[in-house]
């Protein structure tokens, strides 16, 4: 009998020496940053300035915190071995979409890239529905869950990611093979590694108007009401200039949760939001809100639950 190979390959398995130096120069460089540094509001450009009014932001730790970065890894860990057992179902599933596809876009000249352009736009989508419907967001919750921002804060990847694993299904019915969906996967999950850190500002203009970049995913990250489900985009940032999601980075920006959960156990990092989101449509009479708050926004209560407070 023939041993199946694990779907791991060598852009995989050079990527655990990339995360280890990458890891240890960005916690070098910022060692001496207890704290965010202040802004610099004059240095600033003038759309940069728009926000400023109102008290400081408080500062905020940077760097490394020994719990927090072991807790990431072991997400990742998990993350993982869930992705290695259940790659061989998505390429028996893609498989059998690339047989029924309509189109032929992976044979055209330049398929890698158009692969890779049509997995981030799908990616955009899978992001921002998972700011969007609780549901998903049980999910993603994970990768938000740390208060501090760095290298490793990328590496923090839920265990439950199946849940939105049909959005990429238009790929292979468009005539991507399976290899070639993967692939650009894998590249563009790679490309957002680097933009979780503090220690780069900002690049040129040309390269903020188009990529994603450490300034817009901070952004993400952030708790600040106005920066609140932004910047989903992975490689590009212009899916969110199109479709109304994208922020500037303009004032210092709090990590987290707008609660945070205060634990480093992998487990209830992973499933605390579903563990909460059960508890809440177990309480709630009717069927109807129950199916709302699977699906509408996190945060969103049904009327029945002020009456109950």
């Amino acid at each position: 009998m023939s041993r199946r190979r694990l779907p791991l390959d060598a852009v995989d398995l050079a990527s655990i020496p990339y995360f280890a130096v990458t890891m240890w120069a960005e916690a070098r460089a910022l060692r001496d940053r207890p704290h965010r540094r202040p802004d610099d509001v004059d240095a600033w450009p003038p759309e940069r300035r728009a926000d400023t009014s109102g008290p400081p932001d408080p500062l905020v730790p940077v760097g490394y915190e020994t719990r927090d970065t072991l807790a990431s890894l072991a997400m990742l860990a998990g993350n993982v071995a869930v992705n290695l057992t259940l790659a061989g179902v998505y390429t028996r599933i893609n498989q059998r979409l690339f047989g029924r596809r309509v189109a032929n876009w992976g044979r055209r000249r330049g398929a890698f890239w158009t692969a890779l352009l049509v997995w981030d736009f799908l990616y955009y989508w899978n992001h921002r529905w998972q700011h969007e419907h609780r549901i998903f967001w049980a999910n993603h919750v994970t990768h938000h869950s740390s208060e501090r921002y760095n290298l490793s804060t990328a590496l923090r990847q839920p265990w439950s990611g199946f849940l939105l694993a049909w959005v990429f299904f238009p790929m292979p019915l468009l005539g991507y093979t399976p290899a070639q969906v993967a692939r650009a996967g894998q590249l563009d999950l790679l490309y957002q590694y680097w933009i979780h850190t503090e220690a780069i500002d900002r690049l040129p203009r040309p390269v903020e108007a188009v990529f994603n970049t450490p300034s817009h995913h901070r952004v993400h990250h952030g708790t600040n009401p106005q920066y609140l489900d932004r910047n989903h985009g992975g490689i590009l940032i212009v899916w969110d200039k199109l479709f109304g999601t994208f922020e500037p980075e303009v004032r210092r920006v709090r990590y987290g949760l707008t609660k945070n959960i205060g634990t480093h156990n992998p487990l209830r990092i992973a499933y605390h939001e579903f563990v909460d989101l059960a508890r809440d449509v177990a309480r709630t009479p009717g069927w109807r809100d129950k199916l709302r708050l699977l699906w509408r926004r996190p945060g969103w209560q049904p009327a029945s639950a002020g009456a109950r407070r």
